[in-house]
């Protein structure tokens, strides 16, 4: 309707408003798909299971509101140049009701905006419609008593630009996701330092901390332990313990050594910190299978 509504009325504000409400039904209803396909079993073919759904779908709406916001920011340079006759009163009325829409669906989203990137991308985008459609009020109102149709376009910039940030936020998460990068609250210095300070500890190489979807957290490790110390008694209990306690990390793949062990994938070296505060340069192993 409010599309409908925005050709009629030749307001590019409404346009822009539209658009952005139709990504906040289209998110939810793929949120809903993801969610309900991560929850498929763990087969032969996909061990790790179908979690990442999730994350291919909040990319998939942090990408499609670029694509709006590019296409509003190119329809509004036009514009400026010789602005349509904007009917203002149907303006008015199209964003107040477009405004009730979305504060409705501000109240569904609340309460799972925190549970994972797909519930909080549609709650920021429904935030910034209502925001987007309380702009197009605004800008109804200037235009109705002042006659400045350029107001109609400099308010569809303006939701294109309010939106591009937490867009932004929402799509850098996701990737980082999806290039299995350390999750986000987590100090990898800090997991380091505390795996070397476990009592008969060497060294650590091969350390990767990852997230297979928001909130589930890996972490697989080589330590190199002292050989008087029973690494099964002594050393992993310890190491599981700072894990959890100190990074809420479960989910973990150690493998105890009396001296380092040689990979051969010299593409991804990277340094790691011994206890003597000394830098070793070791080979990082295949990363995408974690077999260990």
């Amino acid at each position: 309707m409010e599309l409908v509504a925005g050709v009629l009325t030749q307001s590019l504000a409404l346009i822009s408003d539209a658009a952005h409400m139709f990504t906040d039904t289209a998110a939810p209803a793929i949120a809903l798909v993801a969610v309900r396909m991560a929850k498929r079993a763990a087969d032969a073919k996909r061990t790790f299971g179908y979690h990442r759904f999730e994350i291919l779908a909040a990319a998939f709406n942090a990408m499609l509101l670029f694509g709006v916001a590019v296409y509003i920011g190119f329809e509004a340079y036009l514009r400026l140049k010789s602005p349509p006759e904007v009917d203002s009163t149907g303006m008015l009325v199209v964003a107040l009701i477009g405004m009730a829409v979305n504060l409705v669906s501000m109240r569904m989203l609340t309460g799972g905006k925190d549970a994972n990137l797909n519930m909080k991308g549609a709650y920021l985008e429904a935030w910034s419609d209502m925001l987007g459609s309380l702009g197009v009020v605004i800008g109804a109102v200037i235009i109705k008593f002042t006659g400045w149709l350029w107001v109609d376009s400099a308010v569809a910039v303006l939701i294109a630009l309010w939106v591009l940030p937490r867009t932004w936020s929402l799509l850098r998460a996701s990737v980082n996701i999806l290039l299995e990068g350390v999750p986000e609250g987590i100090d990898l210095a800090k997991v380091r330092e505390a795996l070397l300070t476990v009592p008969g500890v060497t060294s650590i190489h091969d350390l990767h901390v990852w997230a297979l979807t928001s909130g589930k957290v890996s972490l697989t490790v080589h330590v190199v332990n002292e050989s008087a110390v029973n690494a099964e008694t002594s050393i992993l209990p310890e190491v599981r313990r700072r894990l959890a306690d100190q990074f809420a990390i479960t989910h973990i793949t150690v493998q105890c050594e009396l001296e380092p062990c040689h990979q051969t994938d010299e593409e991804h070296h990277f340094a790691e910190v011994e206890p003597s505060g000394g830098l070793e340069r070791l080979g990082a192993h295949d990363h995408a299978g974690h077999k260990h």
